[in-house]
């Protein structure tokens, strides 16, 4: 059995990654066999720029091949128009368990709804199907939706007074509904995917094994827990999904898997020395094994908050630092860079570098670095 350490992993899934800037076209990026999460401002845009070979614009995402939907754990991801569909098969629950799971239900909720988690997701989808026909704010397509469902199906919300459906069973239940989001809107607005077909409502084990396959490609080797937490399910429900062609590996001593063709790379990684400020809830970052990306817990709680999460400076191979931007004006985006230890001084012109990068994708024609 293949023995590796941390520092081996990490350049792996900097490679696995594209963060060595290897293509050009932005579909073509690995990530997208995933999605892309967008939950902040511009972060789809600034990972891709972290991995893109070339000028990454803000249109990127008009160029028709990209849909941004509520996917992963009912996250906003951009993901290739062409497997949206497959997407949608994937994120149909396996059973009522994994149903709960994924609309962050226990029995009590249950007992509320009077329904199954599973013909709760499907109740509301039809009503979400129903209401949206065209572009509308999702406080629209909230309140009309809660007319439509039964009242187990939704709360009363103390802070606008009014009841709603619940936040995370819309979200889940939104792109079985064949609906999308609109890039860049403020506040979010969904739209009807364009041939959104009919509503599907049976389980699609090999469309859900992918996901977790795609998992364990760019953030392995992992473990079966780590992957349900990404996925959205429980421990016990993620081996119904576990993919069959993958090895066992010893990461530190802890077992852990990666799909079998992966091996070769992570037999011999090229040099991680890249250096990238990648965007808040980055896909790197996202990776459910927060010990093995910084193993410092005083630095963990640096990279990753409750709230307001900052982006994460990525050289030699670790998680080096963090990094905020704030606009001043419309022209200047300013940097804070903070590392954890002292630079070298490649690295740091190196990040100065990346930092223009960001503010050109950001269009900032302007920037300024701080290094705190």
């Amino acid at each position: 059995m293949l023995e590796v350490d941390r520092e081996q992993v990490l350049a792996y899934r900097i490679a696995a990654h594209g963060l060595h800037r290897e293509v050009t076209d932005p579909v073509a990026a690995a990530v997208f066999d995933l999605g892309l999460q967008d939950s902040v401002r511009d972060t789809a845009l600034l990972g891709l720029a972290a991995r893109l070979d070339g000028e990454v614009r803000p249109d990127v995402w008009e160029d028709g091949r990209f849909v941004l939907a509520w996917t992963h754990r009912g996250a906003p991801h951009f993901h290739r128009r062409a497997e949206i569909d497959a997407v949608r098969a994937a994120l149909v629950p396996l059973d009522e368990p994994d149903a709960m799971a994924r609309i962050l239900w226990q029995h009590k909720q249950v007992e509320a709804g009077g329904m199954s988690a599973t013909d709760a997701l499907f109740t509301a989808a039809k009503a979400i199907r129903e209401v949206v026909t065209g572009v509308l704010t999702k406080g629209a397509v909230s309140g009309a939706v809660t007319k439509l469902i039964p009242g187990g199906l939704s709360y009363a919300c103390r802070g606008c007074g009014v009841v709603h459906i619940y936040e995370q069973l819309m979200r889940v239940a939104t792109l079985h509904a064949g609906v999308r989001l609109e890039p860049g809107a403020t506040p979010a607005t969904l739209a009807p995917l364009e041939k959104r077909g009919r509503l599907k409502t049976a389980p699609d084990v090999k469309a859900a094994t992918r996901v977790v396959e795609g998992y364990l490609r760019i953030n392995g080797p992992a473990s079966p827990g780590d992957a349900a937490a990404y996925v959205g399910t429980t421990r016990a429900g993620v081996g119904a999904m576990w993919p069959g062609d993958l090895v066992e590996v010893r990461v530190d001593g802890k077992k852990a898997f990666l799909p079998e063709d992966r091996l070769p790379l992570l037999e011999n990684p090229p040099e991680p020395d890249v250096v990238r400020l990648l965007p808040p809830l980055d896909p790197f970052v996202q990776a459910r094994d927060r010990a093995v990306l910084v193993p410092d817990k005083a630095r963990q709680k640096e990279v990753w908050k409750i709230l307001g999460n900052p982006g994460a400076l990525l050289a030699d191979g670790e998680i080096a630092g963090i990094w905020r931007a704030k606009a001043s004006g419309r022209k200047r985006l300013d940097f804070t860079v903070t590392p954890f230890d002292t630079l070298r001084p490649a690295v740091r012109k190196a990040a100065e570098e990346e930092a223009a990068r960001v503010a050109a994708a950001r269009d900032f024609p302007e920037h300024r670095v701080t290094f705190a």
